[in-house]
């Protein structure tokens, strides 16, 4: 049986609703029955009020369409089942008692639904109330028709929302009744998943293998029309638009070029939001392929098969009223609140930024200062070359395995700088041409911190020809990737290895000093400080969430450095 995160399993549809209305000021529970109402019934006196509700497992549905200018109230079953008659009609009582002119009951097309809430409102005209029910069934998928008919699903949330605007600007139960009706006659939808659910307690409702997808399930586990192989998303989506429309389906709809719609990709509960966003995307470029306005785009989880993965698209065929209907406010917690407009896969991108002019570089030439810079980088990018599979099996204890190629991917591009135009010379512009190479080719985190120290370390040298300059450089570059990395010295990172050859690099500044000595001092400070590595803790990076025992290999990062600065040497 599926793991499911619950208090009980006889109690997960109370405590569902019951922590929504905690969350929630605009909602309130009805006494001794799982209804939930607006808080402020008083303004729907004199006005129509609108019920829905069916089993719980498909939240946000129903409570989280509550609201002004959305539902009244609902009324939630079990999960997976009808609710009560007994709570349908305390709800009923509930509107009626609070003035509202005539009520109006939303259910999906199931027997038990249709039962229930049908009993209700026959004791509640019985009572003297004027109520009415509109059976929504949107489902396109069986395409010879059935004796139950169509299955009410996603569609559904709109026509909640079409009769609460209706309801909130005034109009009459017998406007609203018509006009929801008229509504869920021009209103598809079409399930896809790739996972079954499971009732909490229970086990899946149906096995689809690894490389299956099943087409036209409901939102209950109840299996579809059609297996077959997993597709990419734009090719599910076509085929999904295509059973949604093709004229022998008998529970089609009818879409033409020219036709406006309102599509809502519903995620069926289990599906990631990237996911979502691709069907989303696909959905719109085919819709626009087919010559089909989409005047609103919906895209959410807006009726749900508990933890399915899958993914519904509703479409229904608008005019200007209807697009006025659905953009009209209201308070429900589940409607998005997004920015009224059509959606279009060919909408205006903004403009790349210009970037400012450059200080002029010197002259490109080919003197021995050119040479000398190309010798040093040709053997800095030998090295890492070399040393690829090295860096790559010590990640693999620690990372995810891929230093020596992220070093290598850095080292093949400042060869291919170097071929595309002779290096500086000037320290400050090569270390900032560096830079930008790493950081457009490097990739990774190492890529942004070699670019961070390189860029900070040029920006010191900028003016600068004296030799105590490449220790300021070597100070700022490591103050720079600190600041951003959060890394500290003897947090088990290339920081470690660079910290050791600052130190060296600090007898620069004493008077007489050779430069050569120092730097040799520098290498072989990095190199310890590589190796003491080993014995650390990791603090930052991939490694710190790798347990200390299982790292007994030097930092990859601190051992490319240390060589990086020995093939400078050499």
């Amino acid at each position: 049986v599926p793991k499911k995160l619950v208090v009980t399993v006889s109690g997960c549809a109370d405590d569902a609703v019951a922590g929504l209305v905690a969350c929630n000021p605009g909602l309130r529970m009805l006494q001794g029955h799982r209804v939930v109402l607006r808080d402020d019934l008083t303004a729907i006196r004199g006005r129509v009020a609108v019920l829905s509700g069916g089993g719980s497992g498909h939240e946000p549905a129903h409570a989280g369409y509550v609201g002004k200018g959305m539902l009244t109230g609902v009324v939630a079953g079990a999960v997976f089942a009808s609710p009560s008659v007994g709570s349908i009609l305390a709800a009923i009582r509930a509107v009626a008692q609070a003035g509202a002119a005539g009520v109006l009951l939303i259910v999906k097309n199931y027997t038990g639904d249709r039962l229930n809430f049908g009993m209700a409102l026959e004791r509640a005209r019985a009572e003297g109330t004027d109520v009415r029910m509109v059976v929504v069934g949107d489902d396109c998928a069986f395409t010879v028709p059935g004796k139950a008919g169509r299955r009410g699903i996603c569609g559904t949330v709109l026509m909640h929302k079409v009769a609460g605007a209706l309801a909130e600007a005034g109009a009459s139960l017998d406007e609203v009744e018509k006009k929801v009706m008229a509504a869920a006659k021009v209103t598809g939808t079409l399930g896809l998943s790739l996972s079954p659910c499971s009732i909490p307690g229970s086990k899946p409702s149906f096995q689809l293998a690894e490389d299956e997808m099943e087409l036209g399930l409901g939102i209950h586990g109840e299996a579809g029309v059609r297996r077959m192989k997993v597709l990419p998303a734009d090719k599910a989506v076509e085929t999904m638009l295509k059973h949604m429309t093709d004229p022998s389906n008998a529970s089609r709809l009818s879409l033409t070029p020219g036709s406006s719609v309102v599509l809502v990709v519903n995620n069926l509960g289990g599906l990631s939001c990237l996911e979502l966003g691709i069907v989303a995307g696909a959905a719109v470029r085919c819709l626009e392929n087919r010559g089909v306005r989409i005047a609103r785009a919906l895209v959410g989880s807006f009726m749900t098969a508990l933890e399915m993965a899958g993914v519904s698209l509703t479409l229904m065929l608008v005019d200007e009223e209807l697009v006025g209907l659905i953009d009209a406010k209201t308070t429900a917690m589940a409607w998005p609140n997004v920015l009224a407009g059509p959606a279009t896969t060919r909408r205006e991108e903004v403009p790349a930024p210009v970037e400012g002019p450059r200080k002029p570089q010197e002259e490109a030439g080919t003197g021995p200062g050119t040479a000398r810079v190309q010798r040093v980088l040709e053997r800095v990018c030998s090295t890492l070359l070399g040393m690829q599979d090295k860096l790559n099996e010590l990640d693999r204890g620690a990372g995810d395995g891929d230093c020596g190629h992220t070093h290598a991917r850095a080292a093949q591009a400042i060869r291919e700088w170097m071929r595309s135009r002779p290096p500086p010379t000037v320290p400050a512009q090569l270390l900032s041409g560096l830079a930008d190479v790493v950081l457009e080719q490097m990739g990774g985190s190492s890529g942004v911190l070699y670019g961070l120290f390189l860029t900070a370390a040029g920006r010191s040298l900028q003016g600068r020809s004296d030799i105590t300059a490449w220790a300021d450089a070597m100070d700022a570059g490591i103050e720079a990737m600190q600041k951003y990395g959060g890394a500290a010295p003897g947090d088990r990172t290339m920081l470690d290895a660079l910290f050791g050859a600052a130190q060296a690099l600090r007898s620069l500044r004493s008077p007489g000093a050779d430069p050569i000595q120092v730097l040799a001092a520098a290498v072989q400070s990095a190199e310890a400080a590589a190796e003491a590595t080993r014995h650390m803790q990791a603090a930052a990076g991939r490694a710190s969430y790798v347990r200390s025992s299982r790292l007994e290999q030097p930092d990859p990062g601190a051992v490319a450095v240390a060589a990086v600065l020995g093939a400078m040497l050499q």
